[in-house]
């Protein structure tokens, strides 16, 4: 409760600073689910610090509404015939926050660092580049070690994110403290917990379609006090509302809601072999999984937990997407089956298990109706409720059975799979390993033509989807609600805040 009250006396001071200095400086105060891990693109990893970085870091190409990709600091791009060259043309003219140009040598280090920085989180994304060549002063070319159809799509986010290498160089592994990057807004502070501040860059190659001088992201993890400062005004902009407060948004004549299907999914990963606490009958044979998954129901689950508003699915994209495979549908609930499954597997007695929660209201509902379904089958799940930033290193660690988390997502469906489902890839906590599975996923990103690719992927989804380690549940829908001082906001299905073209009343 002094938490509570403590972040609505913060956000009402906010509000009142906003106010008295209007005339000088437009603020847009963000409320965020979460805290941001590290504010370095190389190192960051939490989709709430994608968020952030959307203001602060362009990228070489962008995405639109539809998914189709949008030069941002690229101006064009060219594949060889055989695949292996591809050449980007830089936007001339552009700034880092530091007052460096960016140009084709500061695209080469950022990419660089990106392929070689100890801890990158971004090596896997480029590890099909061989090498990084400057062909003129806004020309690079990348050489490739094989065809990789989702290279583009890779570069829509942060392992194509410029930094400034005089900055980089300076701050080290210290980078993510200040960075120094060139989006719209560059870095002013960071209290950890407590809120983030950029302000408009003015030498932004956009800055003409940049209308507010200021944006405070203030970190507000229970929903409920997020939706109190957006209506009581103390905030103007808010992620994640809660389905089951939609109608309350939109029931509201000073509020708007801005939705989209994510790109993303919401899931269970079960621990597979990363250490003791793998060592379970949900581990170690695929029966007992397959018993696990029969005794959900999705459908259900959406319309107790979000009233029937998300979409339910069992794959790494949604049903709506050119990927989804339809020839293998979301399965029914059959608790008959999943007995005689356990049975078969020798399964006797209720099986105790761990399941990791992040801590926010909605994934724990989504826990506690999930351990009522699977208890009728004779799972017993623990629920353990953990800060978020420390659950990601609690999976990295094998500190877990069962972890309930999803995946923001990416526009091409190799960035949904790849690295949870490959042998030893770098998001893979479950310790998953199928040497077919990573055979088509290689297939795959030779591949150009989105038929050929759907075909592969069919074959991956029948074999991760009966033996894998992640019960894909359902996508939520990205769910922004603002009031009605914003003007000119558009929602795209990554679910990113992107300020170009937002204005204040």
């Amino acid at each position: 409760m002094i938490k509570t009250i403590r972040r609505l006396i913060l956000a009402a001071a906010f509000s009142g600073v906003a106010l008295s200095g209007a005339a000088a400086q437009s603020n847009l105060r963000i409320g965020l689910a979460e805290d941001p891990d590290v504010l370095d693109p190389t190192l960051a990893r939490t989709y709430v610090g994608r968020i952030v970085f959307s203001s602060i870091c362009d990228k070489l190409f962008d995405i639109d509404e539809k998914l189709n990709i949008v030069p941002q600091l690229a101006t064009s791009h060219e594949t060889s015939a055989d695949g292996l060259t591809v050449t980007i043309k830089l936007r001339p003219g552009v700034k880092f926050h530091d007052g460096e140009a960016f140009d084709a040598a500061a695209a080469k280090y950022s990419l660089e660092r990106h392929l070689n920085m100890k801890g990158s989180f971004r090596k896997p994304e480029l590890a099909s580049v061989e090498a990084i060549e400057i062909a003129d002063p806004t020309t690079i070319k990348l050489k490739l070690k094989a065809p990789f159809s989702p290279l583009l799509a890779q570069l829509t986010d942060r392992a194509g994110m410029m930094v400034s290498p005089k900055a980089a160089e300076a701050a080290g592994d210290k980078f993510g403290l200040k960075p120094v990057c060139a989006g719209p807004y560059k870095f002013v502070e960071r209290v950890q917990q407590d809120r983030i501040v950029v302000e408009k860059f003015a030498d932004y190659w956009n800055k003409d379609q940049i209308f507010i001088d200021k944006i405070t992201y203030l970190p507000i993890v229970d929903s409920t006090v997020r939706l109190a400062n957006l209506r009581s005004g103390g905030l103007d902009m808010i992620e994640r509302v809660l389905a089951t407060d939609i109608k309350t948004v939109r029931d509201n004549p000073k509020l708007k809601l801005i939705t989209a299907v994510e790109l993303g999914y919401q899931g269970l990963t079960i621990n597979l072999s990363n250490g003791p606490k793998a060592n379970t009958p949900l581990a170690k044979d695929a029966r007992v999984r397959q018993a696990f998954e029969l005794s959900m129901d999705r459908e259900a689950l959406n319309q107790v937990v979000f009233n029937g508003e998300f979409v339910v699915g069992n794959q790494w994209i949604n049903p709506t997407n050119f990927y989804y495979q339809q020839s293998l549908p979301v399965p029914k609930r059959d608790v008959a089956k999943a007995k005689a499954l356990l049975k078969e597997a020798g399964v006797t007695g209720r099986m105790s298990l761990d399941l990791m929660v992040p801590n926010n209201p909605e994934t724990r509902q989504v826990a506690e109706v999930l351990q009522s379904m699977v208890a009728e089958t004779g799972f017993d799940l623990k629920l353990r409720v953990t800060e978020f930033a420390t659950s990601l290193k609690q999976a990295e660690d094998g500190d877990y059975q069962l972890y309930l988390i999803g995946w923001s997502g990416r526009s091409d469906p190799d960035g949904n799979s790849y690295i949870f489902q490959t042998c030893g890839a770098p998001q893979n906590n479950s310790g998953y390993c199928d040497k077919d599975v990573d055979a088509w996923h290689k297939e795959a990103r030779i591949k150009s033509d989105p038929a050929e690719r759907k075909k592969i992927y069919e074959n991956v989804a029948k074999k991760y989807l009966a033996e894998g380690s992640i019960k894909y549940l359902y996508h939520r829908r990205v769910l922004v609600a603002l009031t009605d001082k914003v003007e000119g906001y558009k929602q795209l299905p990554d679910g990113l805040i992107r300020v170009i073209g937002v204005k204040l009343k």
